[in-house]
């Protein structure tokens, strides 16, 4: 009894963050240059797992790896939903017909008509080429400024806010629910960046 009400509350206090971690939220490691300036290489986020998916959520994903032959965490947003229509005209979003902004690209948008981001992208000719060949921020895998997606009941279309560089839905196809592992709440990494996600 003694050790009962020594250790107990200290005992449940640790089995509630296990199961916690276990059931509702994650931390994930944020890789490559896919969706900045939203979110950095190398940050570090929490996710929720049982967050209800809404559209222009960034949430985490699980992909299959073809190069590496297994599995892994990808960082996106959710642009379409299940069962919307979604068609980019020239980086004008629409979704099932009606014209919609999306604020998060505005400073790249504005960087890639001003010189196709070749600034930003001065860490990566790669990234450099691939920006001076687009026709617009936002194309599909083949190019097209011009194209339309279906996007299937039960999945989620997700895309990088860095449309130049970002592997996405465009090539991959949309994601199906079982897949989304979480919606991305907070940055806890690096320090002057910790802060809840928009």
């Amino acid at each position: 009894m003694k050790f009962l009400k020594e250790w107990g509350p200290f005992s449940l206090f640790i089995i509630i963050i296990i199961l916690l971690r276990v059931f509702v939220w994650q931390p994930v490691l944020v890789e490559g240059h896919s969706m900045d300036p939203t979110l950095a290489d190398k940050q570090r986020l929490i996710i929720i797992k049982t967050a209800k998916i809404s559209r222009f959520d960034i949430v985490v994903a699980k992909e299959f790896d073809t190069d590496d032959r297994k599995e892994k965490n990808i960082v996106k947003r959710v642009i379409g939903m299940p069962g919307d229509t979604i068609s980019y005209n020239k980086d004008v979003l629409t979704i099932n017909g009606k014209v919609v902004d999306e604020p998060y690209l505005a400073d790249y948008k504005k960087k890639f008509a001003d010189d196709k981001l070749q600034k930003t992208y001065s860490y990566s000719t790669f990234f450099q080429s691939l920006a001076s060949s687009s026709k617009a921020f936002t194309t599909a895998a083949n190019g097209n400024v011009s194209f339309t997606i279906k996007v299937p009941k039960g999945q989620y279309f997700l895309m990088g806010d860095d449309r130049i560089v970002s592997n996405d839905s465009r090539r991959v196809g949309a994601f199906p629910k079982k897949d989304i592992v979480g919606e991305a709440k907070l940055r806890i990494w690096p320090l002057k960046s910790i802060g809840g996600l928009k």
